[in-house]
């Protein structure tokens, strides 16, 4: 345990090690930052790699966790995969290409009615509880459904490919939503701005939703949509 409800295992750290030394090998000049050992930023390119995402599902034999990897150069993310092998889906985002899952392209849903709108909430240790619950209480109360499956990742993949409206979160890390938020953008969905002052080691609030429903969900959470 690294503190309450957040979970690691040893395979977080091989995993990562695996990752770093093979993108190292290929990309010496850049930077990495990852989860478990950190590391630098460099403005001209730098990895930002989640060994796994959802590693509490993981420990339980829960099959929704991912392994989430992005390339963020000048300030803005230029690739994102999140992998998860229990289902051997990839989704893969390049900046103005599109996203895709498996090889197949795929865009956010055309949901317009709050009504019938699925939300997924990412909960955070990091920030008080009751913000959390008000922004539940909010989306319940305007008749939209809120889901919790515990893996932010793939919750912004899921937006991306059209399984769910929308995903927010108080506080994220960048390993956790750099990639899956290339992937909304790019499938055509809505976002809000991150990272904040605190850059990429920061972190911050997060974001993400169908255009169709993105305002109401925008109000609901108290989270702002970028541009």
């Amino acid at each position: 345990m690294k503190g309450p409800q957040d979970f690691l295992t040893e395979t977080d750290a091989e995993v990562e090690a695996h990752v770093r030394s093979a993108l190292a090998d290929a990309f010496p000049a850049d930077g990495f930052l990852g989860e478990e050992t950190g590391g630098s930023v460099r403005d001209a390119g730098t990895w930002v790699v989640d060994p796994i995402d959802g590693t509490a599902n993981f420990a339980r034999g829960i099959p929704h966790w991912c392994v989430a990897i992005a390339f963020v150069a000048n300030g803005a993310t230029e690739i994102g995969a999140i992998y998860n092998p229990s289902l051997d889906e990839m989704h893969f985002a390049r900046r103005g290409e599109g996203v895709t899952r498996n090889g197949a392209p795929v865009t956010v849903a055309p949901t317009a009615d709050f009504s019938a709108a699925s939300f997924e909430l990412g909960w955070s240790n990091r920030v008080p509880n009751a913000p959390y619950v008000a922004a539940l209480g909010a989306v319940l109360d305007n008749g939209g459904n809120v889901r919790r499956a515990a893996s932010g990742a793939l919750g912004l993949a899921w937006v991306a490919d059209g399984r769910s409206d929308g995903y927010a979160e108080l506080h994220m890390n960048a390993w956790d939503c750099v990639a899956g938020l290339l992937m909304v953008r790019e499938a055509g969905g809505r976002v809000g701005a991150f990272p904040g002052a605190g850059g990429l080691v920061g972190g911050g609030p997060v974001f993400a939703a169908a255009p169709g429903v993105a305002a109401e969900f925008s109000v609901a959470t108290g989270l702002g949509l970028e541009g």
